[in-house]
């Protein structure tokens, strides 16, 4: 580690590629902080520190940093928010010019920190994935810079499991949970903690666990009936819009990470979403909803015995509430 870095960039010795000039804004180096919650003592791992308010920014550091390297500068990006705010910002930061596709019904904060910083932005009506189905036909005319398709993305999202263990005193804890939507948290830490395992730095995997919204729970559905693939369930509209992702394309890859690590999967409903909301913010830590579905899975695992309050239990929250602070306000009036 480059110890005298404060920001990912002290693991760049982790990374497979050599990156000259990073566009960093000093992503990473995140807080953990531990809180109360349902009998038990978890560490919350506030995300939301990043610069531009998610832990996305750490994969589009990587990302765009190697993409300008060799020579890429206009890129295209879809997303439902987060990715598409940190790509702006990033892009802003390193002289790339940026165009992002979401949704529609987008929250309009995020939207205005995308044009904020100067990318074009383009709205596409329907679910997820047609913002993802125009980016692909766009592709032809600018460079498609799909976190969910880049695997430089997932290279930068595995700082998280580095963090976490030199966090913890160069140990891995027994329990990670995040929330999952595309699934880059949850592969980046399974590609973290494998990297650690194999050199020798921790003796053992963390168990992964993977927090859904019940209403669009794709990789719950599948892991619960031991498929391999994806399985029928009903999708609906969720307050976690961050996860609301019916088909996310690296579902092989999040079942073999939960069952490799001994983990699993947890679908919440929306009423537990917001109780888990509420509880979050009466502790001085303002998430977007799509967080809290990762912290109201803490009190589901305990209830169900899957995990013990003795154990070190990591909680990612993803992202701030600022970015659906109108949203925030009107579930928890």
């Amino acid at each position: 580690m480059e110890r005298e870095e404060r920001s990912l960039w002290r693991y760049r010795a982790c990374l497979p590629v050599e990156i000259a000039r990073p566009i960093s804004l000093g992503e990473g180096c995140t807080p953990l902080v531990e809180r109360s919650w349902g009998g038990a003592r978890p560490l919350f791992k506030l995300e939301w520190f990043s610069p531009t308010g998610s832990f996305k920014d750490r994969g589009t550091s990587v990302m765009l940093s190697y993409l300008r390297q060799h020579g890429i500068t206009s890129v295209l990006e879809d997303s439902s928010g987060n990715g598409g705010s940190s790509v702006a910002g990033y892009g802003a930061a390193g002289g790339v010019a940026v165009r992002i596709l979401a949704p529609a019904d987008t929250s309009p904060a995020k939207i205005a920190q995308v044009a904020a910083y100067g990318a074009q932005v383009q709205l596409v009506a329907g679910p997820r994935q047609e913002s993802q189905a125009e980016a692909i036909r766009q592709s032809d005319q600018i460079f498609y810079a799909g976190h969910n398709w880049q695997a430089l993305f997932l290279e930068g999202v595995k700082t998280l499991a580095y963090e976490l263990w030199e966090d913890l005193g160069y140990r891995a804890p027994d329990n990670v949970v995040v929330p999952v939507g595309a699934g880059s948290s949850l592969l980046g830490c399974h590609l973290g903690f494998r990297e650690l395992l194999a050199a020798g730095q921790i003796t053992r995997l963390p168990r992964l666990f993977a927090a859904q919204p019940l209403n669009c729970s794709p990789v719950d559905a599948s892991f619960s009936a031991g498929a391999d693939g994806p399985v029928d369930r009903a999708v609906r509209p969720t307050i976690a819009e961050g996860t609301a992702i019916a088909r996310p394309l690296r579902l092989p890859q999040m079942l073999t990470a939960l069952r490799d690590s001994g983990g699993g999967s947890v679908a919440i409903p929306e009423h537990d979403i917001v109780t888990a909301l509420s509880e979050l913010c009466g502790q001085g830590l303002f998430v977007e909803p799509t967080s809290a579905t990762a912290a109201a899975a803490i009190t589901r695992l305990i209830d169900q015995g899957q995990i013990t309050p003795q154990e070190t239990t990591v909680v990612v929250l993803s992202g701030s509430g600022l970015k659906a602070a109108a949203a925030v306000r009107d579930l928890l009036k």
